[in-house]
This record gives C-alpha cells, structure tokens and sequence, in this order.
C-alpha cells in the first residue's frame, strides 16, 4: 500500500470510530432534556399543548323543587272556602237522592229533592223519582234505601260551576232481600246568587263535562 493510501485509510478508520461514539452518545442522552426521541413505542400517543385552556362543558340545572310553600287554590277560579261548599253540596245531595221508601209519597221525595236543584232540573229529576214504573216496583219489592255519599274527584271546575264524581251507596232493604248498592254519579252545580244549586245528574261514565242544560235522558234512576 502506498503511503497516501495508508493515509486515507487511517482517516476513514477515524472517522467511523468518531461516528459510533456519537451514535453510542445519542442513545444514552436522557429524555426530556432538550432532545426529541426520532421514534416512539408502538401505540404512543403524543400530546401537543394548544397553549388554550380547555373548555369546560356547561352545567345543566337540577329539578329541584322549591321550598316556596306552594297553594293549589291560588291558581283556581274559585277559594277554598266555596270549594268546600260545592263539594258538601253535591254529597249531601247525593246522599237524598239515594234515600226513600216505598211508603212515602212520592211528591215528598220529589220536593225533598226540589230543594238542591236548579229550576230547570227539577222539573227533568222529578219525572224520573215519581214515573209510575218506579213507584210500582218500590212499593211491590217494598224498598227502603238510606242513602250516602263522598266525593271521588272534581272533573271539571270553573268561576261559576263545578262538575263532581260522587259515589253514592245505597243500603236497601227489600223484600227480595238486604243488598247494597254503589254508583257513581258526574254532579253538576252552578252558582245561583250566593248558593249552589245541582244542574244536572248523570251516570259518571256517560261523559258529562258539565252541560249547560240539564241531561233529561242522563238523570240515574
């Protein structure tokens, strides 16, 4: 070998022992300081800042109920009080209808009656109680009922009239024997000057929403 070729071969021979020390000094520098890994683990993520806060999502607010005392009659056409009213109207009523005897005059249990009701009923509830048929069988079976009644719900309620489902039970007393009887009737009252008056009586599954005119084929027999 001539002499420059033992020259560049003792440059080379230096040169790729210098590299691998550099090589060697790469791999054991310490992550995070100042040098970024060329490759990362399989599966890696990697979190670039924004340099932003992230934005928070917004609450939603709780249902929750208030303490606020909260008064139902406040939001209804008529007080408490004449709520109260209506309602023992319509049972005590009720409670009349379901009470005769087959060994009382019928006029007496239709003038009982004609004292709750509005002018207009009277006349429709009176020939039902005193038909002919009704009587007959009364008195042949012997019927005696004593009548009661409670309000179930209020089905429809305005600033001058209400419609009640009441039910009425009667307890009879018969020659066909002791039973007793329950229905449930719609009730209509409407205010006549400062009094509640009945303005009509029906089945409480007929449907009735409080008719402005008495139900003459709706009145319960």
């Amino acid at each position: 070998m001539t002499e420059g070729g033992s020259r560049r071969g003792v440059v080379f021979a230096v040169l790729v022992a210098v590299l691998a020390a550099v090589g060697v000094y790469l791999t054991m520098w310490p992550e995070g300081d100042g040098v970024e890994n060329l490759t990362e683990p399989a599966g890696a993520t990697r979190t670039v800042a924004s340099g932003r806060e992230p934005v928070a999502e917004p609450t939603r607010p709780e249902a929750t109920a208030s303490n606020a005392p909260f008064d139902v009659y406040s939001y209804l056409p008529m007080t408490k009080q004449e709520l109260a009213a209506a309602a023992d109207y319509a049972q005590r009523f009720t409670a009349e209808y379901g009470t005769f005897s087959y060994d009382e005059d019928p006029a007496v249990y239709g003038d009982r009656l004609k004292g709750y009701t509005t002018a207009e009923f009277s006349g429709v509830l009176l020939r039902t109680v005193t038909s002919p048929g009704t009587v007959e069988a009364n008195r042949a079976d012997e019927v005696v009922s004593v009548g009661a009644a409670r309000v179930k719900e209020i089905r429809q309620i305005n600033s001058a009239s209400v419609v009640f489902v009441v039910v009425g039970t009667q307890n009879v007393t018969a020659k066909s024997g002791v039973n007793e009887r329950t229905a449930e009737y719609a009730v209509t009252l409407i205010q006549v000057g400062a009094e509640w008056r009945v303005h009509d009586l029906q089945p409480a599954d007929s449907g009735q929403e409080g008719d402005e005119q008495p139900s003459e084929t709706g009145v319960a027999g």
